[in-house]
């Protein structure tokens, strides 16, 4: 897909991936930027830097602020599902309710999103790019709790790819390692630049990489998991 004169939707555009990415639009000459937030007033200063900017209202878990959106960004051929949670905690201690946060923004959130711009995506020969987490593949249990919905989120993807393939719409899946964002603050290890995602995503997309890794430690955890996934699981398991 080309990037250039395409119109984006970019949820969780407020800070950290999603904020890059919006930044990485622009840059490669989009006509519009549709960038969401569960607060606009957390846009303002985003969207006062360029006039290709348009804020949005989103909270994902909104079933009618969802479809509002869809109503009023029927020229979108770009949806990036970014917006997410994060929890840390096991399976077996974690509450309830942080399970219920997580699937309910980074599984049936990117679900309601896509489904609700699906119309427009058909019709404008779109495309759907989900931000995901490398630990979709394999499990940290320390993170028990945002693994779990994350890896249900890359099954639905693919689900996703599946049905839109019919329909003439790309769907791209993204697999970060550790990125420098809030998400992360305080977790001592190395990270990436949110920058750096957002030009690898950009790139990926481009040359029509379906599932785009988009720095130095996703690609070696990959190219290991896809030799060995249980050795991966092992590594991972002890984290």
């Amino acid at each position: 897909m080309e990037i250039r004169r395409s119109i984006a939707l970019v949820t969780g555009a407020n800070r950290g991936i999603g904020r890059a990415i919006v930044g990485a639009l622009l840059e490669h000459d989009v006509t519009r930027v549709y960038a969401s937030a569960r607060r606009v007033t957390d846009l303002e200063d985003l969207a006062s830097c360029d006039r290709r900017i348009v804020p949005l209202q989103i909270d994902v878990t909104d079933e009618h602020q969802v479809a509002a959106a869809a109503a009023t960004a029927t020229d979108v051929n770009l949806l990036i599902n970014n917006a997410g949670v994060l929890e840390f905690g096991s399976v077996l201690d974690a509450p309830a309710e942080a399970f219920e946060r997580n699937l309910s923004v980074n599984f049936y959130g990117l679900l309601r999103t896509t489904r609700a711009f699906a119309p427009a995506l058909v019709e404008n020969k779109g495309s759907v790019v989900d931000i995901l987490t490398l630990v979709a593949l394999a499990s940290m249990p320390g993170l028990g709790v945002y693994n779990a919905s994350k890896a249900a989120a890359w099954s639905l993807t693919q689900s996703l790819r599946a049905d839109f393939a019919k329909r003439g719409v790309r769907v791209f899946a993204v697999f970060p390692g550790a990125v420098d964002t809030d998400m992360l603050r305080g977790v001592d290890m190395p990270k990436t630049a949110p920058q750096l995602i957002a030009r690898e995503v950009i790139a990926g997309i481009e040359a029509g990489t379906e599932d785009i890794f988009p720095d130095v430690m996703s690609k070696q955890i990959y190219g290991a998991w896809a030799a060995d996934h249980k050795a991966v699981e092992r590594q991972f398991a002890v984290m």
